[in-house]
């Protein structure tokens, strides 16, 4: 992608200023300031500086460069000059978070004849008819005439509908309770069959209204479907909004969890619109599934260019960093972003899971305390403090701020995710299987779930478990040698050792893909690439018990002696005797040593038995073992002496 000319770079600014008032009026808050900062992401130029005088009328700012949506259709602006003084009603109670008042502006709800603050009459009580009972908490539905719904406008009908739909949000999330208590996780959204009723009737009246969809309806809708799992009418639902309204972000946002591959995104990009959001969402969505290769960056860099001052272009390039297990080049962005917006909080959860594998606790403090000064009622605040406490084995204080950030937002991934890997540290094996289950419940795409869960089973001994939590977990992460090193533990403790060792060697080939010094995203116990052509010698070892458990001796010997290669490394210098290419002596090469120089022993290859005996004792590892080989070797040695002497 080129540097757009002036003209396009116009005209790119009048849809962006278009959006943020579009998104507004709608009250879509999060999608209104996304286009904002893109918009004030431009590069500086001469024009944009402070020269021109305040008095002057060359100061004054040009007009948008592209019309509203409503004066391309002059059936919805002549129904919305109708409107304007109910709308501006129905948007100020929105805004003042009273979402029933605001839908029952434009469609009015009947209330319920008989209602449970009204005492029944006797006569009432004796003679009850069983349909005109109504049981609290069951909502009527609204008896909306077919007139009603056509004669709004869509910017009418959607904040009236997206009112219901917040509504029914909050009565939800209120129902629910407590985090993880008996509540949670099966209340429902009420207001979501109302709303797909009148939506439907809406669409299959639109053919013959002769009116143009804008894009908006069409989001919600699809917002309405993916909660009731009908994913796939909700993809075309949302590719047909990014169409016709493609600077709504939360759009493409909602769209981007229906992908569970890359092969599927690739599937569906022929129908998005190639413009300049198209370009931004294969980037995001890339990055959500974990992909980073250097088309990637590549594409990242391209549009950097057109928005350079871009935060959340930045963050997607830190993410992607992190994602590839490149800690210090993520650590390193986001600083730079703290710095230039010390008050954003976006993405703040993610620096701080940095600085939680980095060991960087002085600035997991500082940001914690930044955070909690500029906003403390943010789930991204309150992760990044359960996340320093959890730095200091705080554990059920770090539980307690991350149920905290899930009581403000309970689709909050990262809070469920974190709050799992506090109950396993916990012991609590229960509660951190329900809240792992809770986090793919959000996002299926999380990797750290899958495993977690993966993990949990493993500890209860229920293998086949986590044979399957463990596969999904590698199939989002093929790279990662943990998911492998994980699922070939378990197939070897099923008795499945063909499978055990292919996944072990996939978690040779993954290895080589991270560096050396790379921490891990789970904490303590990863198996990491070691980088510089050395393979993992825990995960050579691990191969080699398991061939020596089918009776394949020759290979089990020979992967312990790739095992003790792995001490010196490719770039060994022999002149010199330097190691700095491989792990050095390890617990684990000791271990292959030792077995080796058995092996050896039960061979009668004594000399060579000898030669790895004494390099354990050298060593200082398996020492006592060591010497009782050495004695039987010598006792051997001189027992075939004293035969060849009497013949």
């Amino acid at each position: 992608m080129s540097l757009l000319s002036k003209a396009d770079e116009a005209k790119l600014k009048g849809q962006l200023q278009d959006a943020v008032i579009s998104c507004t009026e709608r009250c879509l808050y999060s999608s209104a300031k996304w286009a904002a900062e893109l918009l004030n992401s431009f590069p500086e130029t001469d024009d944009d500086g402070s020269e021109t005088d305040v008095d002057s009328a060359m100061s004054d700012p040009p007009p948008p460069q592209t019309p509203t949506p409503s004066s391309k259709d002059p059936i919805e602006a002549r129904l919305e000059a109708r409107e304007t003084q109910k709308y501006l009603l129905a948007k100020t109670f929105f805004d003042c978070r009273e979402f029933d008042r605001c839908a029952a502006i434009f469609l009015p709800d009947s209330l319920p004849k008989t209602s449970f603050l009204v005492t029944p009459s006797p006569a009432s009580k004796s003679k009850p008819h069983g349909k005109s009972k109504i049981k609290l908490g069951t909502p009527t539905k609204p008896a909306l005439s077919a007139a009603v719904v056509k004669g709004l406008s869509q910017k009418a009908l959607f904040l009236s509908l997206y009112a219901k739909y917040i509504a029914g949000e909050r009565r939800m999330n209120e129902d629910s309770e407590m985090i993880l208590g008996p509540q949670d996780g099966i209340t429902t959204n009420k207001e979501l069959p109302g709303i797909s009723a009148i939506l439907e009737e809406w669409f299959s009246g639109l053919a013959n209204s002769g009116r143009k969809p804008q894009g908006w309806l069409e989001y919600l809708y699809g917002l309405v479907l993916a909660k009731g799992k009908n994913e796939k009418q909700a993809l075309e639902y949302f590719i047909q909004s990014v169409n016709c309204c493609p600077y709504n972000w939360g759009a493409w946002q909602e769209l981007s969890t229906l992908f569970s591959t890359i092969e599927e995104l690739h599937q569906v990009t022929p129908q998005l619109p190639q413009n300049i959001m198209g370009f931004v969402f294969q980037i995001y969505a890339s990055q959500e599934l974990y992909q980073s290769a250097n088309q990637v960056h590549n594409s990242l860099a391209q549009i950097l260019d057109i928005f350079p001052g871009s935060a959340f272009l930045q963050t997607q390039r830190a993410l992607l960093y992190y994602h590839s297990k490149a800690y210090e080049d993520a650590e390193q962005i986001f600083s730079e972003l703290l710095v230039a917006n010390p008050h954003r909080i976006d993405a703040m959860d993610c620096y701080s899971n940095v600085l939680y594998v980095l060991e960087n606790r002085p600035k997991l403090a500082f940001l914690a305390q930044l955070a909690m000064t500029t906003d403390k009622f943010r789930p991204e605040t309150c992760c990044v403090v359960g996340n320093y406490y959890s730095s200091k084995s705080e554990h059920e204080k770090a539980v307690i701020y991350f149920r905290r950030a899930l009581t403000l937002d309970r689709t909050f991934l990262s809070a469920w995710t974190l709050m799992g890997h506090e109950f396993i540290e916990m012991k609590n094996t229960h509660a951190a299987i329900e809240s792992y289950r809770r986090a793919v419940d959000v996002n299926r795409k999380d990797y750290r779930a899958w495993y977690g869960l993966g993990q949990a089973y493993e500890v209860l001994e229920m293998h086949s478990y986590a044979i399957f939590y463990y596969q999904r977990a590698a199939a989002l992460r093929p790279y990662d040698p943990k998911m492998w090193h994980a699922l070939g533990a378990c197939f070897g403790k099923v008795g499945k050792v063909a499978n055990g060792i292919r996944a072990y060697k996939r978690a040779l080939v993954a290895g080589s893909f991270y560096d050396n010094n790379v921490g891990s995203s789970f904490g303590s116990g990863e198996v990491s690439g070691l980088g510089g052509g050395v393979l993992d010698p825990e995960v050579l070892f691990n191969i080699a018990l398991l061939y020596e458990r089918v009776n394949n001796m020759g290979e089990c010997a020979a992967y312990m002696e790739l095992v003790l290669a792995q001490e010196e490394g490719p770039d060994y210098d022999e002149s010199v005797g330097d190691m700095a290419g491989g792990v050095g002596v390890t617990p684990t090469t000791s271990k292959a040593r030792l077995w080796l120089a058995k092996w050896e022993y039960m061979r009668g290859m004594y000399q060579r038995s000898m030669e790895l005996a004494n390099e354990l004792c050298q060593d200082g590892v398996e020492v006592e073992d060591a010497k009782a080989l050495i004695r039987d070797i010598r006792a051997r040695i001189e027992s075939q002496k004293g035969d060849s002497s009497v013949a």
